[in-house]
């Protein structure tokens, strides 16, 4: 199911009243004067009709999504609000049933095809002036009179129909397309967000489904008596959800792609295992603890209740090892453990027992933890805790770290680093060396917790060493880069660009307790597909957390490039990459200093810059030391190399102040004054620019002929577009019309 949107115009409209940060969005009317009447005298109170509540509901019966879009109003202001309901209609959707709801009376309404639809949407937006509108274009349309609503009067909405879900590979995928969250001209006073949306999905627990998996949204899943729910909330407007179909013996395997027909072709692979009680891989897990003097109080109680958790997660036919190190290092055994509850016992009573001396010797610590080998057939885990860099023994960051790389063998490593004392670089490699993650925490976060989730993912390995190709066409800069291991109940989720088009196969190959393993799965890799915009998003998000880790490592400036470029391109903030709205008189781009410099804008200080020229970063807080620095850097990459969804971009939306910031048709854009402008437009590039008037016939012909423009040109009123050799600019004094070899001009520029 795609595009499914909401929106709710005024008729006879002129003002925005309020904008509705859900479905739609809600348009006030100006008073109807007669030919004698003084509308400038007799004008009444403007209606403020807005949205209190907004909630999606979708039950899921043998392949079959049934919808219930549930919205209520007020109108707040002082006099009648009159309004048509306008509902665009699914992409493609065939519909077996669709009822109008208002107040439990049913109501009908006109159904339009979507170039009937199109019509009435230019004509909206060309009379509105609304930019917001025109991502709704080309989708088919339900229309009905629903108002007046009275002074104070509430109404609900409620929008109900059915529809076959669409199948991607081994899942099957539900979309829903929030609308705009912003319309208008920016500086309207009486604009106002109305609340986030809810999602809620249920189907049958005994279906034959996996883990739901979201590529846009965090998801909580859970089971409430028969039903399996799924519960999205959040402030993104697209969402895409995937519930894979499982089978007895064979993985369900489900892609996702994205191309704009040219060389940048990107895929997110989603891959479920078998429904079958497939034998796990027993585990030797080692938990490494610094009890250094810098670890006392607060740090050591987590850590004590830290491994605790992790013993907790350990089965029938695990080992374990304790290895607490300070000045020297001990353990808990001389060798491996067997996981029984008398083992176990001992080994909690030996954790409460640590108390804290001495320095941070991360040399002999490793050395101890990858002394006794592991046997065949086993899943070697490394859980490595401190709060410092080394300073007894070896100190040197790349010798330890090349050290344990020789010492590891097959052994997995996972590091949590307490604090901005740690070495970052060091923690980062020894665990993406060891295939693993590096989890940064600052003294106020739960480490208890951190270590927790992670041990919890660990528990159940399946198969392991899985690796990822294609038969037909090639996959390049795969994230994650290396082998990995499936645990019972989780997914893998990959992202890739691809080379090459047309039918290929996905082939999955890896190591199980009952031997290898090979699942496929048969795939169109198209030359042009814009339905997954979030898939480029969030393979550059993992390959920027990994490039800024390579960088630490290496101490080189050569990946700056490709971090700044790909967090230009596609909206991330990065270190190169962190964006200000500039108020009127400022000048982007202009050089600071090593470390940034402070600015008062308004009363409200301001980090910007770096030595590279970037914008800067909204922040309150002082100047960051060369350690804090490195490790916020190192926290935000470990996040990013960790993202299965865009919530995380979302997140650090939120963190950093709002969007001054916008990804929209494939591109950056950075919020300037009133406009928003292509994060690659440079003045000085001397580039030719084609100007078109906002809302005019060349500004709605550019929509026809390129449709994956219409969520750069929803961006506002002012937008600027870089393209190959031109710059295409929406603007006020723009050409209301272009001859037929400009729009070709424009398309094979922009496209």
């Amino acid at each position: 199911m795609r595009q499914t949107v909401l929106a709710l115009a005024i008729a006879g409209a002129a003002t925005l009243a309020r904008t509705a940060d859900a479905q739609g969005i809600l348009i006030d009317p100006q008073p109807r004067c007669g030919p004698t009447q003084d509308c400038m005298i007799a004008r009444p109170a403007v209606p403020q009709v807005e949205r209190t509540s907004s909630s999606v509901r979708i039950d899921l019966v043998n392949g079959v999504a049934r919808y219930e879009v549930t919205e209520t109003f007020i109108n707040r202001g002082g006099r009648l609000g009159e309004a048509d309901y306008l509902y665009p209609l699914p992409k493609g959707a065939a519909f077996t049933d669709l009822k109008l709801s208002i107040n439990g009376e049913l109501v009908s309404g006109e159904t339009m095809n979507a170039q009937q639809a199109r019509q009435i949407y230019e004509q909206i937006v060309a009379k509105q002036r609304d930019p917001a509108l025109v991502e709704w274009m080309g989708y088919g349309l339900l229309r009905t009179r629903i108002f007046p609503i009275a002074p104070g009067e509430e109404k609900k909405v409620v929008v109900r129909f059915s529809q076959v879900a669409e199948r991607e590979g081994d899942a099957l995928r539900l979309d829903y397309f929030r609308g705009p969250t912003t319309t208008g001209p920016r500086e309207r006073p009486n604009m106002t967000p109305t609340g986030r949306m809810r999602f809620v999905l249920s189907y049958s627990a005994d279906a034959a489904y996996g883990r739901p998996y979201s590529p846009t949204h965090d998801v909580n899943a859970r089971r409430e008596g028969d039903k399996q729910v799924v519960e999205i909330e959040g402030g993104a407007r697209e969402l895409t959800v995937l519930l894979p179909v499982r089978s007895a013996r064979e993985a369900s395997i489900a892609m996702l792609p994205q191309a704009d027909g040219s060389d940048a072709r990107y895929a997110l692979v989603t891959l479920t295992p078998p429904s079958m009680n497939a034998r796990r891989t027993p585990r030797d897990v080692t938990f490494v603890i610094d009890i250094s003097g810098s670890m006392s109080g607060r740090k050591l109680e987590q850590a004590k209740a830290a491994g605790r958790q992790l013993l907790a997660t350990l089965g029938e036919g695990d080992r374990f090892r304790i290895v607490p190190f300070a000045s020297d290092v001990r353990s808990f055994r001389d060798g491996w453990s067997e996981a029984t509850r008398e083992e176990l016992g001992a080994a909690r009573n030996y954790i409460d027992g640590l108390e804290v001396a001495g320095g941070t010797n991360i040399m002999g610590a490793l050395r101890e933890a990858t002394r006794v080998p592991s046997n065949d057939g086993r899943l070697p885990i490394v859980i490595f805790l401190t709060d410092g860099a080394p300073s007894v023994g070896e100190q040197r960051a790349d010798v330890i770290a090349d050290s344990a790389r020789a010492w590891r063998g097959g052994r997995r490593v996972f590091t949590f680093g307490l604090g901005s004392d740690v070495n970052v670089s060091l923690l980062e490699q020894l665990a993406l060396s060891g295939r693993g993650t590096a989890q940064f925490a600052r003294p106020e976060e739960d480490v208890e917790r951190m270590v927790g989730i992670t041990a919890s993912r660990l528990m159940a390995p399946i198969v392991t060493d899985l690796r990822i190709h294609a038969e037909g066409v090639r996959l390049l800069r795969t994230m994650p880069q290396d082998a990995q291991d499936l645990f019972a109940g989780q997914d893998l989720v990959v992202l890739t660009q691809y080379e090459g088009t047309g039918r290929g196969t996905l082939v999955f190959e890896g190591r199980s307790p009952n031997g290898p393993v090979r699942w496929t799965q048969s795939v169109n890799f198209p030359d042009r597909e814009t339905a997954n915009a979030f898939v480029p998003r969030l393979w550059a998000t993992q390959r920027i957390g990994w490039l800024a880790a390579e960088k630490r490592r290496t101490g080189s400036n050569e990946l700056n490039d490709e971090i700044r470029n790909l967090g230009e391109k596609f909206g991330i903030p990065t270190e190169f990459t962190s964006y200000l709205v500039l108020e009127p008189g400022m000048v982007a781009n202009q050089p600071a200093p090593i470390g940034g410099i402070r600015r008062d804008l308004g009363g409200k200080h301001i980090e910007t810059g770096s030595s590279n020229g970037g914008m800067g970063l909204a922040a309150s807080a002082p100047a960051l030391s060369a350690a804090e620095a490195s490790f916020d850097k190192a926290k935000e990459a470990s996040a990013q190399r960790a993202a299965k969804s865009l919530s995380v971009l979302e997140d650090r939306k939120n963190e950093v102040g709002g969007p001054a910031l916008r990804a929209a048709s494939g591109r950056s854009f950075v919020s300037r004054s009133d406009s928003w402008v292509d994060a690659r437009y440079r003045a000085e590039s001397k580039l030719a620019v084609v100007k078109v008037k906002g809302f005019g016939e060349a500004y709605f012909a550019l929509l026809r002929s390129m449709p994956q423009l219409k969520d750069a040109f929803a961006l506002g009123d002012k937008v600027t577009i870089v393209g190959k050799g031109l710059v295409l600019e929406v603007s006020p004094d723009g050409a209301d019309t272009l001859t037929s070899a400009d729009l070709d001009r424009v398309r094979k520029a922009i496209e």
